[in-house]
Order: C-alpha cells, then sequence, then structure tokens
C-alpha cells in the first residue's frame, strides 16, 4: 500500500520505522540536526528528519529544495553498502531530487564546514530574504 503526499509516494510501512529512526538519531544526525536549527535559512524552509520516500527512508529531506540529505556512517563506503547508496541516489535523483552526503566523521568533527556547505547549496537554490516558491 502506498501513500501519496506532494509528487512522492512511499511505503506505508516505512511510516512507523521512519518515527523509531527520528526517536533514536545517531549521534552525528543528531548534531547536524541541532546544527540545522540554528541555521537563519532554516526559518524560511521546512526540513524533515527521517522522511519515507518511495521505497527508501532518507535522513533529511527538504520538499521546497528536492533536497536529501544523508549523514553516512563509516560502514556506507564500501562494499555492498558503497552500492546499495549509489543505487539509493540513482533512484532519488530520478525523481528529481538532488542528494547532498556528509559522512559521520564530517559532521562530529568540522559540523560549521558541513553547514558552509549546506547553506552555499542553499544560497545556489533559492534567496533566503525573498523566499518566493522556487
Amino acid at each position: 500500500m502506498k501513500s501519496k503526499g506532494n509528487s512522492l509516494s512511499y511505503d506505508v510501512p516505512l511510516k512507523e520505522k521512519a518515527r523509531t529512526l527520528r526517536n533514536n538519531p545517531t549521534p552525528a544526525e543528531k548534531i547536524f540536526w541541532n546544527s540545522l536549527r540554528r541555521m537563519s535559512f532554516y526559518k524560511s524552509l521546512t526540513f524533515n528528519r527521517q522522511k519515507p520516500i518511495e521505497p527508501y527512508i532518507v535522513d533529511f529531506y527538504c520538499d521546497r529544495l528536492s533536497l536529501v540529505i544523508e549523514i553516512d556512517g563509516d560502514s556506507h563506503g564500501e562494499g555492498e553498502a558503497k552500492v546499495y547508496d549509489q543505487k539509493r541516489t540513482v533512484f532519488l535523483e530520478s525523481k528529481g531530487l538532488t542528494v547532498l552526503r556528509f559522512t559521520n566523521p564530517e559532521v562530529n568533527e568540522n559540523v560549521n564546514g558541513v553547514m558552509d556547505k549546506l547553506e552555499a547549496f542553499v544560497e545556489k537554490r533559492i534567496d533566503v530574504n525573498h523566499p518566493d516558491p522556487l
């Protein structure tokens, strides 16, 4: 069974799993979320945590920017996990989404640098001082 919101649908059984993930973030996800909420552009944009998008749950999602943000743990850079992530990225991009990936060490050791990269992306996509629809 699928539910549809905006133009992206999701598998309904993922909703409960997403809720569980939201309630139990990784340390890096928690750091990222707290930093994101302090950013000036945050007030003009809505970000969701652990958002179901079709067969996947993405770490962070901004509908207005068609943006997925993934915070990847150590296992994501090798073997089957790397192949899975590549397949997932191709799928999400086929839906018109942009996927930005950051690693746990990037977030844990340099969250300000991660926020700078995100802010640069947002500034290219939208004028945060005049938040008209894209």
